[in-house]
């Protein structure tokens, strides 16, 4: 038994340790979920690897916009790359356009299992319901839907705030469920879901910078 418990142990702590890596600007170690993984092209030009997939030796940045702005600065690609590393025209704006289609794909899969609602009524069914892992507003929803809304949530889960998303616009929101004009929208717990809050809260980092670890971690703001 104790050498059973022993090798779970250690098989938690190696897969721990697979999820982990360090960030080449701030050499701080965070989850895979909280960096993005760069490689480059046949062409020597740095790609963002924003689904870990594709081939060849990577460098993991925070993700973050000032992170990807002081790699470039100080050539931190060609330096952990190994290689002269080209750097491509607006890779800021394209790695924000890799993490909103990202966002959109995992929702687009969490709408299909089943795991997503749609309508200020629907949204209303699944508060009081009680199996809501986060809300969903557009960019241009009204503040007072969505005040309402979270203070509906939070009232049903005993005054415990509910996260919820104003990352996405509305045409974002209707092209990924093939709906038309999506204003607010409601996850329940499930797999797919998670998948989607990951996802939208590496976006909203990337877009907020250190301020957004900040809120999250307390005091790390990944300053050197």
């Amino acid at each position: 038994m104790q050498n059973a418990a022993a090798e779970h142990e250690h098989n938690a702590e190696r897969h721990a340790d697979e999820n982990v890596r360090r960030c080449a600007v701030t050499r701080a170690r965070r989850p895979k979920d909280e960096l993005i993984r760069f490689v480059l092209d046949p062409g020597g030009t740095v790609v963002p690897d924003i689904r870990e997939k594709l081939p060849g030796r990577g460098v993991w940045l925070t993700a973050t916009q000032e992170a990807v702005a002081q790699a470039v600065k100080r050539k931190v690609f060609a330096g952990a790359l190994k290689s002269e590393a080209k750097i491509p025209e607006g890779l800021a704006t394209q790695i924000d356009r890799l993490l909103v289609e990202d966002a959109l794909s995992a929702l687009a899969l969490a709408n299909k299992a089943g795991q997503a609602s749609f309508g200020y009524a629907k949204v209303e069914e699944i508060v009081a319901g009680g199996s809501l892992l986060v809300l969903i507003h557009a960019r241009e929803a009204a503040e007072d839907g969505c005040r309402k809304l979270d203070g509906k949530a939070r009232s049903a889960h005993g005054g415990r705030a509910i996260p919820a998303i104003r990352a996405l616009s509305t045409a974002e929101l209707s092209l990924a469920t093939g709906r038309t004009n999506v204003i607010h929208a409601a996850l329940i717990q499930g797999g797919a879901a998670q998948r989607v809050l990951s996802a939208v809260r590496r976006l909203e980092r990337y877009r907020r910078g250190g301020a957004a670890f900040a809120a999250q971690n307390g005091t790390d703001t990944d300053e050197e």
